[in-house]
């Protein structure tokens, strides 16, 4: 494709969500209101993001795979001459990956939330801060320019922030003054470092300072510089132990905030360390990459630990919350793989963060329908005599369930089984230069973890799909009269020592139409992503390889 329209795609990739997002809080047009204002700010979402998924579509046709390590598409315009800022931006095989994704999710958001919108004020708001989202996520992952892309980083913060703690559920205002408070914590001390590699690089250029590799920095500059900016962008990732922020985020914000929150911000942090510290600080990365790997070793096992913990039956656990700290499990193995400094763990992380991002995002589709039918998300409720037994009562949502569970506990021929094997590989050989020992060590532990990821995923669709007590559903008390009772009244369920809990539910809607549209897209590239890596691996292994080499 010619490279000025590829240009132009790239540019109306960012630029469109951010004039839609404008234009969702004018007043409709009286022509297009359809049954009133708020439908008609309702499907400007679906409209404005169905426009971009388009768009990223296209550039992803136009994009040239034969050549996936260039950066293409480049737009390099001077903004700030005194600061020596630039509008410089690009896309190559690390971030057209992302870009989709992003574009996908948002879409696949606002045609949920058109059909079930989270309750809470205006729709206009809603729409106009879940598309700011979407142009400061996208820029994120297209942007060139330390400065910029700081800028970026920070631009989806306080939509986020809203989305939580106007639309979310209990607890929503302490969940989004904590996911602010760390990130936006995070994002000053990452600030002063994109500073320190700027003024001592001698430019904010990422792409010159990746083809520097650090030539322009001392030692002690990187060292200084890796510290700083990965905090920050550990807190996004998120890294064991700045990850105390996600649980409550998860827990309190709406489905389609928990959906985005999985599925595309914590990618940035892992993302800037890719793009950002291993070319530009490679010394720097080396000097860390140990305690990196320790520390996200530990956050796979502690994740599970904690998955396990809230599985257990009488333990109160929450659904969203107990995926929430899965997240921390997940993004620990993109964490070890970037952590091992070669190319076959950069490309399993890689592939991790596109894989996590369709599991856990259909995941949290899953457990919204399934709080809007149950009235909850209690694992032990949901569970329980009278509880959810979807294999039983809605049997599609069931199974939706079941096969997102063994797609993110790795199941070979789904998308998270690549990526996690990967980072297992690269921490079994890793880069010349750091211990071998210490990284089958953190290997072994990724291991156990994923033992432990099959156990607490194969409890929950246990629990949720069959019930806690399956020999009492064969004797009725989930469909029919308890066993002895009687047709002459509404049917109750027999408790413990014979006590009735009430009439009995009605039988739970299964898939709707709408929640069908939202998540086959998801189930598909779940399937794609595992019989075909290659389609994924063949656009990140050339960028990897350029990148560690400093961008020759």
């Amino acid at each position: 494709m010619n490279h000025t329209v590829l240009q132009s795609l790239l540019a109306a990739l960012i630029v469109i969500p951010l004039l839609g997002s404008a234009a969702a809080l004018l007043p409709a047009p009286p022509g297009l209101r359809g049954r009133g204002p708020d439908q008609a700010v309702l499907r400007h979402g679906v409209t404005v993001t169905g426009v971009v998924l388009a768009v990223a579509v296209a550039l992803a046709a136009g994009f040239d795979h034969d050549r996936p390590a260039a950066m293409q598409a480049q737009t390099d315009i001077s903004w700030i001459p005194a600061l020596d800022i630039r509008i410089h931006l690009g896309v190559d095989g690390v971030s057209l990956p992302l870009l989709v994704l992003t574009a996908l999710l948002t879409f696949l958001c606002a045609l949920y939330s058109y059909f079930n919108m989270p309750a809470g004020p205006s729709p206009k708001a809603f729409v106009a801060l879940l598309l700011l989202l979407e142009s400061g996520t996208l820029a994120s992952f297209a942007v060139l320019d330390l400065m910029l892309f700081f800028l970026a980083f920070e631009t989806v913060l306080i939509p986020m922030y809203f989305l939580i703690n106007r639309w979310g559920g209990a607890g929503r205002e302490r969940a989004a003054w904590r996911f602010i408070l760390y990130t936006l914590l995070g994002s000053v001390v990452m600030l002063l470092g994109l500073l320190l590699v700027g003024l001592k690089g001698g430019t904010f250029d990422m792409v010159a300072l990746a083809s520097d590799n650090g030539g322009k920095l001392s030692h002690t500059t990187q060292l200084i510089a890796v510290i700083a900016i990965g905090v920050g962008l550990a807190v996004k990732a998120p890294m064991w132990p700045l990850h105390s922020w996600l649980p409550d985020a998860h827990t309190a914000a709406p489905t389609v905030g928990s959906v985005l929150l999985a599925g595309v911000l914590l990618k940035m942090g892992t993302y800037g360390l890719v793009r950002i510290v291993l070319p530009i600080a490679p010394e720097g990365a080396h000097t860390f990459a140990p305690y990196l790997a320790a520390l996200a070793a530990v956050g796979i096992v502690y994740g599970s630990l904690a998955c396990l913990a809230l599985a257990r039956s009488g333990a109160k656990g929450d659904l969203k919350r107990l995926i929430a700290y899965s997240s921390v499990g997940h993004m620990g193995f993109v964490l070890l793989g970037i952590a091992t400094l070669t190319p076959t763990g950069l490309n399993g992380a890689l592939f991790a963060n596109i894989a996590h991002g369709l599991i856990t995002g259909l995941l949290f589709f899953l457990v919204g329908a399934l709080k809007d039918r149950c009235g909850t998300t209690d694992l032990d409720q949901l569970s329980g005599t009278g509880g959810a037994a979807l294999y039983g009562r809605a049997p599609r949502l069931g199974g939706l369930l079941a096969f997102a569970a063994v797609a993110s506990l790795g199941l070979p021929g789904l998308a998270g089984f690549w990526g996690e094997m990967l980072a297992m590989f690269g921490a079994f050989q890793p880069a010349d230069g750091l211990s071998r020992p210490a990284f089958l060590t953190f290997m072994a532990l990724a291991g156990l973890g994923t033992l432990l990821t099959a156990a607490y995923l194969l409890v929950v669709v246990r629990r949720v799909c069959m019930g806690e007590h399956p020999e009492a559903e064969m004797g009725g008390t989930l469909t029919g009269a308890p066993a002895g009772g009687t047709t002459g009244g509404p049917a109750e369920a027999a408790g413990p020592a014979g006590a009735t809990l009430g009439p009995l539910r009605p039988a739970l809607a299964d898939v709707r139409g709408y929640e069908f549209a939202a998540w086959t897209p998801l189930v598909a590239l779940t399937v794609l992503g595992g019989l075909w890596p290659a389609v994924l691996l063949g656009l990140t292994d050339p960028a990897v390889q350029q990148l560690l080499a400093g961008g020759h």
